[in-house]
């Protein structure tokens, strides 16, 4: 038992001895650990660091971008918080405008500018950045700060970060002068700036969570991939769109035909063509012959951009593309659904019940009349037989997505940075669900023979999804792990789909939108009930006084009145429709959510124009921020998960100090 005065027992120090022989090596002298004890003391009593939240970005990548750019809003309160009354609405705009988008918006001044000069611009804005920049790092040590300034400014921007505040002369302020001068003068003024900005942006968030579903319907998830590659920290939450592109660059082939069929569905090809390299011609030429006669009027392409609206060839091809690949998905299912029974999932197999000469359906004892008969492809006896021309295509296409190096690349991100659940700071992360039964229990879900529910079900599958990509698993179980995230993508008790079924094939071919009812699990029910998410929280081993259930995937529909706040603050739901497809249903353009160290705020965004006007006209996503909960005291890193490991080794350094001190261990030099 420890004294007051942090002296052990002979006995812990002999429990933990090899420990501290190992810790010895990389602090050898008292002087090493009292060192980093002081260190890691002074870095516990700093102010919470600011964590973001967002959820279905879907490809938006012009709104994410600017989300992360502006942090939410935060960069232009603060500078509002800085500047008040010195800067006009309009300076405050440009210089916010600056910030998120220096290339751009220096581009466009000097442009205005027609040759003048510019001196003046550059010391106002480069003291102006300077203040913002000296603002948003003042959570964080010197180290820290240190180790994000860029390599060609680094020590120049540590130098002008410790001016005095607030214009205030002394000894130094006729150097600190002459830095910004001497910047200016040898060109680098431009260079410095977008340096500047960049460091505002990164120290401005912390860290990044992302709540699924970065792919599907907006044309960009290439391009926010590619800005997550380059992110200072970040973890991600898969969602089931995510988890369906998973499944098609692992080859899975019903994988495969429905992220063609929703990209086509909604006219964004580029993140295919353009993003991955995927060939397409192969199936652009099966559709053209197999559907050149075919109106495909089931099959129109929904929410496009203007440039694909104009071109009328183009939409007639992405037309019969849809038709095409929707029809060769069905049989690509059925193949899994028969091969896994298991899945439960045979209700799912309709193309037999098809009549071709009455041109009907029947469902559940009564026949409905298709919307689309023209179908040369679906044989009346052998209906979920691939033609010949359809088995060559599926093979092209498995060999595209297969062979796709950035794919590959995005898809290892994802799997590295990612899981189908996470904590952070008392805050449980997941994209969808938690299944549950109809009395709000954990409901046990099988797979492979053994049941799962909870946190071990969300352990389990993510095990899976690994599995589907790991070389070393060979034969019917990778088959099964790659089998299992289509599984996952639409399955009854997917955590990321949580429904009795997916209705692809009403939605195309039934009029009667009685049988596109999707009934949602239990979760959903009691996504309002502070109990059941008390119950998850334990599950998952939440702690905290303030702790929280965090996930999108349904879009909150604020024009009927719906709230992202549920479980009296317990759960927040935060997918508000960054995607354009959802913005008449929710009214909004999606939610974001800062955590920070005084407390929770939900950022609710209207829609983005594009990052081209923001530049142009200075004009920043419109936002309201709604306070979800505030704590008495402000939160320090001491109170987060990474301050209890700091305190953790804090301890093993006090325990390491104790062994040299009383000749458990010897110091070297």
């Amino acid at each position: 038992m420890k004294t007051k005065d942090m002296k052990y027992t002979e006995d812990e120090i002999k429990d933990d001895m090899r420990y501290l022989q190992l810790l010895s090596q990389s602090y050898p002298t008292i002087a090493d650990a009292s060192t980093e004890i002081i260190n890691l003391e002074a870095i516990l009593n700093l102010p919470k660091p600011t964590e973001h939240f967002i959820s279905d970005p879907h490809g938006e990548s012009d709104a994410f971008n600017h989300v992360l750019r502006n942090a939410s809003g935060y960069v232009k309160r603060k500078v509002s918080e800085i500047f008040g009354e010195e800067l006009s609405k309009k300076e405050s705009r440009e210089l916010c405008t600056l910030i998120y988008y220096p290339e751009q918006k220096l581009q466009l001044i000097k442009a205005k500018a027609g040759g003048r000069d510019m001196t003046d611009f550059y010391m106002t804005t480069l003291h102006q950045l300077i203040q913002v920049c000296r603002e948003v790092s003042s959570k964080y040590t010197r180290s820290k700060i240190r180790k994000a300034l860029p390599e060609q400014f680094d020590y120049i921007i540590e130098e002008l970060l410790h001016e005095p505040a607030n214009g205030t002369r002394d000894k130094k302020y006729e150097y600190y002068r002459r830095i910004v001068e001497t910047i200016i003068e040898t060109d680098r003024a431009d260079a410095f700036i977008i340096e500047l900005c960049r460091l505002i942006q990164r120290l401005a968030i912390d860290r990044l969570h992302l709540l699924g579903d970065i792919f599907d319907r907006g044309p960009g998830a290439h391009l926010i991939m590619d800005t997550l590659m380059g992110y200072h920290h970040f973890d991600i939450v898969w969602g089931n769109h995510d988890i369906d592109w998973f499944g098609a660059a692992a080859g899975n082939r019903a994988c495969i035909c429905n992220v063609l069929r929703m990209t086509l569905r909604y006219g964004n090809l580029s993140t295919l063509e353009d993003g991955y390299g995927i060939n397409l011609l192969p199936l652009a030429t099966f559709a053209m012959y197999t559907y050149k006669d075919d109106p495909c009027e089931q099959f129109k392409v929904v929410n496009l951009h203007e440039e694909v609206q104009e071109d009328k060839q183009t939409l007639r091809l992405m037309t019969m593309m849809h038709k095409a690949i929707t029809i060769i998905q069905f049989k690509e299912e059925a193949k899994i659904i028969n091969r896994r029974p298991e899945f439960g999932m045979s209700d799912r197999n309709l193309l037999h019940l098809i009549n071709k000469k009455d041109g009907t359906i029947v469902l559940n004892g009564k026949a409905y009349p298709l919307l689309d008969t023209y179908l040369p492809t679906i044989d009346e006896e052998h209906p979920y037989d691939l033609s010949n021309d359809e088995q060559e295509l599926m093979d092209k296409l498995v060999h595209s997505f297969k062979m796709s190096e950035k794919l590959r690349r995005h898809i290892n991100c994802l799997l590295s940075h990612g899981g189908m659940y996470a904590i952070a700071n008392s805050n449980l992360m997941f994209h969808a669900s938690v299944p549950l039964n109809k009395d709000g229990s954990l409901k046990e879900v099988e797979i492979q023979g053994k049941t799962y529910k909870g946190i071990e079900l969300m352990k389990k599958t993510g095990r899976l999804v690994l599995s589907a990509f790991n070389k070393d698993i060979k034969g019917e179980r990778r088959q099964f792990a790659i089998d299992y995230l289509w599984y996952l993508w639409c399955g009854k008790d997917s955590p990321l789909f949580d429904k009795d079924r997916m209705t692809t094939f009403e939605r195309y071919f039934i009029a009667d939108e009685s049988t596109y009812t999707e009934k949602k699990g239990y979760y959903y029910k009691y996504s309002d009930n502070e109990q059941v998410m008390d119950m998850i929280l334990d599950n998952f081993g939440v702690e905290g006084t303030h702790r929280h259930i965090i996930n999108g995937h349904v879009p909150v529909r604020t024009i009927k009145g719906e709230t992202p706040i549920k479980a009296n603050g317990k759960h927040l739901v935060i997918d508000g429709g960054f995607s354009k497809a959802y913005q008449p249903k929710t009214g909004i353009a999606g939610y974001t959510l800062t955590y920070h160290s005084r407390g929770l705020e939900l950022v609710q965004h209207q829609p983005f124009v594009s990052a081209e006007e923001a530049i142009k006209r200075g004009e920043d996503i419109r936002s309201t921020t709604q306070i979800v909960e505030m704590n008495e005291n402000r939160m320090y890193v001491k109170d987060t998960d990474k301050g209890k490991q700091l305190q953790k080794i804090v301890e093993d350094l006090k325990k390491l100090l104790f062994a040299y001190r009383n000749g458990w261990i010897k110091e070297r030099q």
